[in-house]
């Protein structure tokens, strides 16, 4: 832990010099030698933002500065532990869900772990005809093999506390009937071998009480999708490595494709019900951090390990089915508004549901910056007793470059040398996705920042936004669909823009990477829901992968088109079926 202590003083000191350094620049600028309460406000807010910024920078410049984790094996073959995999569903596809639980199963009793592994369909859902066809599945997924007796599933009539409740429901009922939990959500799906190694590390530690796994994202076919799963593709390991340093043994968890110890569990991870209605109050909706918190807060070990591979999920495939999922998210983390100040969590849990907050709160933040710098420059003028030269505001704009492209560039020039760019088409094919990558989410970023801000102000005005069902069909947004969800946003980046050229021309040029995206928000969200399929952007290794992803799709594929006409279940009473 001396290390993992030692990275975060330094990681929070620079954020915190960087933060000052930039914030008496720009009060320099914007308020010369006598600034008033006004330019004192924009610099705070500037400050604030910088400081999360460079936060999050420094999570990159860990991971690169350290080496390459090397991957740690399990002393023994098979488990001696009993591992129930939990799948959470929420009127989902049911084929898919099938699928992914059958390649997994199969993997399994090829590699002789069968008895140590059984699986749980968990079902939250609401949709009459998606229940019946889950049954229908479920007869299907018993002819498996080695199915019978490790296979279950059970509808809850009533999704009390959401996906936290549904796990909750299961360790009280039927957890005392396993050692260990490998919890999934829907469009989750890992290797066998991935499986094992994760059960036999908590065999190997009895102090371990959750182990997260890094998941890739496949599946992507849109131009949106693919440029997200290219990122996270060859971002995500030296990121991942700078938070498992940082955070030590108090590391995250992220709600799936992670293990955790039951006893651990049930005893430290009970979520209150907050007082007041939602979305303030209520069940917590973003609990896989709380859970986190909580388990270190006993003294168990949460660890997050970028070694283990074949762990996979399937993302969003066009901006608006990110946005629906980002604001549940935003929810629950300023929920953790409320929870900062529980007793007995560690420094260092606090600090990560603060960061959780504020990563939703900096985008409102940032907003309120540009509205007030428009407003300033409309009825103020310039300082003219400015202590700074106006070309150095260039050095701050550099600044605040450099903390959001020198990680990924950085990420880059490593894999020149280690030979990481090979597995993504060598070194041009690298750079000209991330190129690439780098300025699509530049174009983006406008519209989400947007997006959050609205979520937020949606949040503290007492607006639930509730758990809708993810779509994970990829489908194309039409531009008239795109208007729909997005004219606010012309509308405001538009009446920005005339605003701006009628008053103020000089700054248009400074806001139009802001204002310009804003304004063709229908346009960019449509474009970028389409099927992308050319091989020249975005190749990363999981765009064919092997294993159990190939035979996923395979028995997808065989089973969508031997699938019969829908008919009533023959063993309604399978619904009642849960592990015991």
């Amino acid at each position: 832990m001396y290390l993992a202590n030692l990275l975060r003083f330094m990681s929070i000191a620079g954020a915190l010099l960087l933060s000052f350094w930039g914030g008496w620049l720009h009060l320099r600028y914007v308020g010369g030698a006598s600034p008033d309460p006004f330019d004192v406000f924009r610099t705070v807010l500037f400050a604030v933002a910088v400081f999360w910024l460079a936060w999050g920078a420094s999570i990159g410049f860990i991971g690169l500065l350290g080496r390459p984790m090397k991957a740690r094996s399990a002393s023994r073959g098979i488990p001696t532990g009993r591992t129930a995999i939990l799948m959470p569903v929420y009127n989902e596809d049911t084929v898919a869900t099938l699928a992914r639980i059958a390649v997994m199963n199969r993997g399994l009793v090829a590699l002789g772990a069968a008895d140590r592994f059984h699986f749980v369909v968990l079902s939250d859902s609401t949709a009459a005809d998606i229940a019946a066809r889950e049954i229908v599945m479920f007869e299907r997924l018993l002819r498996e093999p080695l199915a019978m007796g490790r296979m279950f599933y059970r509808r809850r009539d009533k999704n009390l506390g959401r996906k936290a409740g549904n796990i909750e429901d299961f360790v009280t009922r039927a957890g005392g009937a396993y050692d260990y939990a490998l919890v999934l959500d829907a469009d989750s799906l890992m290797e066998p071998a991935t499986i094992i190694e994760m059960a036999c590390r908590m065999d190997d530690d009895a102090t371990l009480g959750l182990l997260q796994s890094v998941p890739s994202i496949v599946g992507a076919q849109s131009l949106f999708g693919r440029c997200l799963q290219f990122g996270v593709a060859y971002l995500s390991p030296t990121f991942s490595r700078g938070v498992a340093a940082m955070q030590g043994r108090e590391g995250p968890y992220w709600g799936h494709n992670a293990i955790i110890r039951i006893t651990a569990f049930a005893g430290s991870c009970g979520l209150p019900v907050l007082s007041g209605r939602a979305p303030s109050g209520g069940h917590i909706l973003s609990h896989d951090f709380v859970e986190g918190a909580l388990l270190a807060r006993d003294g168990w070990t949460v660890v997050l390990d970028p070694t283990l591979t074949g762990s996979y999920e399937e993302g969003p495939d066009n901006l608006i089915e990110f946005a629906k999922r980002d604001r549940r998210w935003c929810q629950g983390n300023l929920q953790h508004r409320r929870l900062l100040r529980a007793p007995g969590l560690r420094f260092w849990s606090r600090f990560n549901l603060l960061h959780g907050l504020m990563s939703y709160l900096t985008s409102p933040l940032w907003l309120l910056l540009l509205s007030a710098n428009v407003t300033a420059a409309i009825y103020d003028a310039p300082p003219v007793d400015s202590a700074i030269e106006p070309d150095s505001v260039w050095l701050l704009i550099s600044a605040v470059a450099a903390i959001l492209l020198l990680p990924k560039l950085l990420v880059f020039l490593v894999g020149v040398f280690d030979g990481t760019n090979r597995q993504f088409g060598g070194n041009f094919a690298t750079l000209r996705s991330l190129l690439a990558e780098i300025v699509l989410s530049t174009l983006l970023a406008p519209i989400m920042l947007l997006f959050q801000s609205r979520a937020v102000i949606q949040t503290v005005l007492g607006i639930d936004g509730g758990w809708p069902a993810a779509q994970r069909s990829g489908e194309v947004v039409s531009v008239q669909e795109a208007v729909t969800a997005t004219w606010w946003m012309s509308l405001c980046g538009g009446a920005a823009i005339v605003i701006m050229l009628a008053l103020t021309p000089d700054l248009f040029i400074w806001l139009a990477p802001v204002t310009v995206p804003s304004s063709l928000a229908p346009l960019l969200i449509a474009l970028s829901s389409r099927a992308f399929a050319s091989r020249w952007w975005f190749e990363s290794p999981n765009e064919a992968p092997a294993g159990i992803v190939e035979q996923y799709r395979a028995f997808k594929a065989d089973l969508s088109e031997k699938r019969p006409a829908f008919v009533e279940p023959t063993q309604p009473q399978i619904a009642t079926q849960v592990a015991a």
